[in-house]
């Protein structure tokens, strides 16, 4: 069907724990006919697979095959059987051999933001020179200068990818053009492309919104230029500014800090999060390719906006944290979201973060590794932080894992029953977990907080109330829309729109700013 569509070729899914897959290790193999058993017996059913394929499309049509070289589950293949294996494929009829890196099933990451960048690439390095097909590599690889890398390494001959594309259609253009800087970098944040497609919804990109919505989202020329105020610099405000000014409009995009990025500012300090300084770069180059009027370190007033002439204002003003309502709140030791991720005030040696959602979460990260070191800037450190056998000589190359010890005492506290982090990322929450609990974060749920004293902090928990000796309170404990000009430009008769937080403070919710910003901006 591919071939009489007018497709060159196909790739046959040999990995990450599919059917195929399953026939091949002893993990899920269990059967006692032909098709089970030895080595031999089990990899029989991916080669009648490439030969029948074969003989159907003919020696001109491109095949394929994705091999699984490190499955991450216990009872996975060897290595010598992952050579011998990519060996009959060639055998078989395969033109190219990619490379599939762990199942579904294993408790390590392998395409999340946390994992560096081509991260495994050094897999496929191992089975070069051992076949005469192609060998290409995967996971990660989202900008030319990695892929570059990559390949002057000797790490693989071709390189795959597929995310970055959703991010930027136009990557391969502009990495022949040598226009890298402008490229929108896939962040690997998984939220609106996998995490969409598991929820059965149209998958898209939490940085370019008009991913797979092409026909819906368009920016065309606008009828009549308009002047248009944007204020606020997050990320639902420079997507607003950046698309409206490529529609022609005159926009000015107020931001009160002296840099963009707003909310991001505090996200890329997040071990693993590394990648949102991409979408700032990518924006700061965008502000300057539209022809945005930027005005840092200035606080927008609406006397000035009414004064100024602007037919539209974008509040995109986003934020301010949510008061927890404990007595002693105010004591020296509490500390916000804000005063960690973003003033960088110190913290303790002992610290309790009052809320468990997404913000409460990056805390604990943040906290979690000494001085905000991130595994995920050095491949070897990751690889023993998450238990991967980088000798190869364990079966799956899962190994014991060996995070670095926590600099302090964490304690995760919310107020709800159930899991912490119920509400993550579906592709990603459980990497979340397993992160923290790993560097020994006790995490409590159904806690009743008291009070905020000397001591530390009171709770009530499982009936018994404790106090927890911590020198820092963090209070994650929700946000409050800032919408102060809202009202005034309204009553000044001007037309006023609300994006993101300051449209609806829940959570810190890039994906929806950054779409609503995009959006409005197609309307206006």
């Amino acid at each position: 069907l591919a071939q009489e569509a007018g497709y060159d070729g196909v790739e046959i899914m040999g990995s990450e724990g599919y059917l195929i897959n399953q026939f091949i290790v002893r993990r899920t193999n269990k059967r006692t006919d032909e098709w089970g058993g030895s080595f031999e017996n089990r990899i029989r059913f991916p080669l009648e697979i490439i030969r029948r394929t074969r003989e159907a499309v003919g020696r001109e049509f491109i095949l394929i095959y994705r091999l699984s070289m490190l499955d991450l589950v216990d009872d996975g293949s060897t290595w010598d059987e992952v050579v011998r294996l990519a060996q009959e494929v060639e055998k078989a009829g395969a033109d190219l051999i990619n490379t599939g890196i762990g199942w579904h099933e294993a408790r390590v990451p392998t395409i999340a933001t946390m994992v560096p960048r081509g991260g495994f690439s050094w897999v496929t390095k191992r089975l070069m020179g051992k076949v005469n097909v192609p060998l290409v590599t995967v996971n990660r690889i989202n900008m030319p200068d990695v892929a570059e890398q990559i390949l002057a390494d000797g790490h693989a001959d071709m390189i795959s990818m597929a995310r970055p594309f959703l991010a930027d259609p136009e990557w391969v253009l502009k990495a022949r053009q040598g226009r890298t800087d402008e490229i929108n970098t896939c962040i690997a944040c998984n939220q609106a492309c996998l995490d969409h497609t598991f929820k059965r919804k149209i998958a898209s990109c939490l940085v370019n919104p008009r991913a797979c919505h092409e026909t819906l989202l368009n920016f065309p020329a606008a009828p009549q230029p308009k002047k248009i105020a944007v204020v606020g610099a997050g990320p639902g405000g420079l997507a607003c500014a950046v698309h409206a000014a490529e529609r022609g409009h005159e926009v000015h995009l107020f931001e009160a800090a002296d840099r963009i990025g707003g909310q991001f500012n505090m996200a890329k300090r997040i071990p693993g999060k590394e990648e949102f300084r991409e979408t700032l770069r990518y924006f700061q180059k965008q502000i300057e390719l539209k022809g945005v009027h930027l005005h840092l370190n200035h606080r927008a007033e609406a006397e000035e906006l009414v004064q100024n002439g602007f037919e539209e204002v974008v509040l995109a003003t986003g934020v301010v944290p949510r008061r927890a309502g404990i007595p002693g709140e105010d004591h020296p030791k509490v500390l916000s979201y804000v005063d960690v991720l973003l003033h960088q005030k110190p913290v303790g040696k002992s610290v309790a973060i009052v809320g468990a959602g997404g913000i409460g979460f990056d805390v604990a990260e943040f906290l979690a590794h000494p001085n905000g070191h991130a595994p995920s800037l050095h491949v070897e450190e990751f690889m023993q932080e998450w238990g991967v056998d980088m000798a190869l000589q364990h079966p799956g190359g899962v190994a014991e894992p060996h995070p670095e010890p926590p600099p302090r005492e964490i304690f995760l506290l919310k107020r709800s029953k159930g899991k912490h982090g119920a509400n993550l990322g579906k592709t990603t929450g459980w990497i979340h977990r397993l992160s923290l609990r790993r560097k020994g974060v006790k995490m409590l749920a159904q806690v009743r907080y008291l009070k905020i004293d000397d001591e530390g902090l009171h709770i009530e928990h499982e009936g018994q109330v404790k106090v927890l000796p911590v020198e820092n309170v963090v209070i994650c404990a929700g946000q409050e829309p800032r919408r102060d000009l809202f009202q005034p430009l309204k009553d000044a008769g001007l037309r006023v729109h609300l994006i993101g937080g300051a449209h609806e403070a829940r959570e810190l919710d890039a994906k929806r700013a950054i779409d609503q910003g995009a959006r409005l901006a197609a309307k206006l």
